[in-house]
């Protein structure tokens, strides 16, 4: 995404394009301690005296207004983190922190760095109690704290346009007063960029249930499907299509990716109208739908076996002869 659009904050990310990469490589304390200094000038536009120091990631919380979706946070997404910190026996970079001062359960809210907080508390969970968390504390408004995040996160790829799409949505009623115009000037971004972004964020959620991973929902999905949702009949086709999608997948575990939906969805909206079937269920001894069958016009028999009906091959293959011996 930030490669294909260098206009997005490049002149406020130079020299921080590889801050995903330094956890992943030795990293002077000096080198810390610039990046920080240079995120909080961007910031507050002014200098600020920043403070690194190990912290319990216990006694830090996600800020609310944070860019990672928590539920996405398990051991497989954090894979490359939990590898490099084991590597390197630390964490090398700094997450951005601020204080709370009214919170007896925590010291501090962070601002950028979630992902690597996750990391530090699986490692001392997981036979490595020897770890802490590095942060950076800064003094900054909400406000603020959203340009800070921003900025140290733009580059990096692990962040979905989902996520950044809802940080964005929520910092545009109360940071900007709903003006797209106003945030983008102070994130220094494309007006029509951040429209776009903010599409992803603003389909129906009709729609986002057709995708099994909301994550799979990128801004090129988000402009093939917006002009389709202004349409109350394409948008009804889009709904039913959805519930198909969702349909295969519990029944039949079938994991479609996020693109193959997005042409399933666009596409229900522009095929001819076909005369739908009712199927039939037959349901197992267990009392749990079994099989799904639809006879055609010219003699023909669809069937469709139902993987979590907890029946027999037998029982399966009876209920098929029977429906054979019916023809």
């Amino acid at each position: 995404m930030s490669k294909g659009n260098r206009g997005f904050g490049s002149s406020l990310t130079e020299g921080l394009e590889e801050a995903d990469e330094l956890d992943h490589a030795p990293a002077a304390e000096g080198v810390m301690a610039s990046r920080s200094q240079a995120l909080a000038r961007l910031a507050t536009g002014k200098v600020v005296t920043d403070r690194t120091e190990w912290v319990d990631p216990a006694r830090c919380r996600p800020w609310r207004l944070h860019n990672r979706d928590l539920d996405h946070l398990n051991e497989d997404s954090c894979r490359d983190l939990i590898d490099a910190f084991l590597s390197a026996k630390k964490q090398r970079i700094p997450a951005i922190v601020r204080r709370l001062p009214d919170d007896p359960d925590h010291d501090f809210e962070i601002i950028a760095g979630v992902r690597r907080w996750w990391t530090v508390k699986w490692l001392r969970e997981h036979h490595h109690p020897e770890y802490d968390y590095l942060v950076t504390i800064q003094h900054v408004s909400d406000e603020e704290a959203f340009r800070v995040s921003d900025i140290e996160n733009r580059s990096r790829k692990d962040i979905s346009d989902w996520e950044r799409a809802k940080e964005y949505a929520r910092a545009l009623t109360e940071f900007y007063n709903g003006s797209q115009s106003e945030m983008a000037e102070h994130l220094k971004i494309s007006k029509s960029w951040l429209s776009r972004l903010l599409d992803v964020a603003r389909l129906p959620d009709s729609v986002v249930e057709a995708f099994e991973d909301k994550h799979d929902i990128t801004v090129r999905i988000a402009r093939d499907l917006k002009p389709l949702t202004t349409d109350s009949r394409a948008l009804e086709l889009m709904v039913d299509e959805g519930k198909c999608i969702a349909a295969e997948r519990a029944d039949l575990g079938v994991r479609t990716a996020g693109p193959e939906v997005a042409k399933r969805l666009v596409r229900a909206t522009v095929a001819p109208a076909k005369k739908v079937q009712q199927e039939t269920e037959i349901k197992a001894g267990s009392g749990k739908p079994m099989l799904r069958y639809i006879r055609t016009p010219r003699g023909g028999l669809s069937v469709k076996i139902l993987p979590k009906a907890a029946a027999s091959n037998e029982e399966v293959l009876d209920a098929i002869r029977t429906l054979l011996e019916a023809r």
